[in-house]
């Protein structure tokens, strides 16, 4: 008698847990959003603007740290594929020091192979000075000569690197780089005492037409940026415009193969492309010897955009330069 009575009780109590379970959830969450509101309706104060910005800030770094992550593990598996593990291959040398990418460590790379003459580097487009191709060799005590378009970007490297400019191992103009004025540039940074090692331009523009007008090329190295969009086959080069400044699309410098054939012309072989498909590594063919893979095309070289993978190369620290000793 007494388990029937227990048995019905709890029927209806099942029975009505369900019927109720929609309108409790609903209660709770109602009971959620008005604490959110709480929330709101409090920082209004200066102490919880604080707290709430600490703890955006916190998620913030949180998603930031996790997509460090991903793009360091996802670099290492691309880097673990047969195709970079060839031992001419330069890709799997690179590493981030100064460069806007892992340039600095394929320069170290194709610099051991070949060797230097006295240490010296042309750099077009050298931005503020602290994210280019060159700061990493200027630290280690090579000479050099950057020319910069942006105003702002000039006085910053003249206010940064006053050491260096005032012994004389580092040279820096202002001038917007046009094929009229890029002979006389090339002369100007050009030193007496031997060949240039190396010469780097990334304009964002018209590189391409840049690079043609040189009319004595004989830097040991050239880094140059493509266009990576266009794949290797495929001719492209921007249409040469004077007032071109860069507006973040893909209208810029020209496809790899088209650098590939202008610089055979000039004595240059493809040597190497970055990972993350940004810029081009070419020898003085004189130098190549067997340093380097004999497939010296675009076809064998070419890399694709991957510009999400240079959340796996920002250090801890952000980029700064001062005094120091070697």
């Amino acid at each position: 008698m007494i388990k029937q009575f227990l048995q019905n009780v709890l029927g209806w109590f099942y029975y009505f847990r369900i019927k109720t379970q929609p309108e409790r959830r609903r209660r709770r969450e109602l009971k959620k959003w008005r604490s959110v509101l709480k929330v709101i309706r409090r920082v209004k104060r200066r102490r919880d603007y604080k707290k709430l910005a600490r703890a955006q800030l916190l998620g913030r770094e949180t998603i930031e740290t996790m997509a460090h992550m991903y793009a360091w593990d996802l670099r290492q598996k691309l880097l673990a594929k047969p195709r970079y593990r060839e031992e001419k291959r330069l890709p799997r040398f690179g590493f981030k020091g100064y460069s806007q990418n892992e340039e600095d460590g394929i320069i170290q790379e194709i610099f051991s192979r070949i060797g230097t003459t006295n240490k010296t580097f042309i750099e077009i487009g050298a931005a503020n000075g602290l994210e280019n191709n060159t700061l990493y060799l200027l630290i280690q005590g090579w000479l050099g000569f950057w020319v910069e378009g942006k105003p702002k970007n000039v006085a910053s490297i003249k206010n940064r690197f006053k050491v260096p400019i005032k012994n004389g191992s580092l040279r820096v103009k202002y001038d917007w780089v046009q094929k009229n004025n890029i002979n006389q540039l090339m002369e100007e940074g050009q030193l007496d005492s031997g060949d240039l090692d190396l010469f780097s331009l990334d304009i964002d523009g018209n590189d391409y037409h840049i690079l043609e007008a040189i009319e004595r090329l004989s830097s040991r190295v050239l880094v140059i940026e493509y266009n990576p969009k266009y794949r290797p086959g495929i001719k492209w080069v921007m249409e040469h415009n004077p007032k071109h400044s860069y507006d973040l699309s893909d209208q810029f410098g020209a496809s790899l193969k088209s650098y590939e054939i202008l610089l055979a012309k000039k004595g240059y072989r493809l040597v190497g492309c970055n990972l993350l498909g940004s810029n081009a590594f070419f020898v003085r063919e004189d130098l190549i010897g067997d340093h380097f893979l004999s497939d010296c095309s675009s076809e064998n070289h070419y890399e694709p955009e991957r510009h999400f993978l240079k959340d796996g190369l920002v250090p801890l620290h952000s980029a700064n330069f001062g005094s120091f000793q070697i």
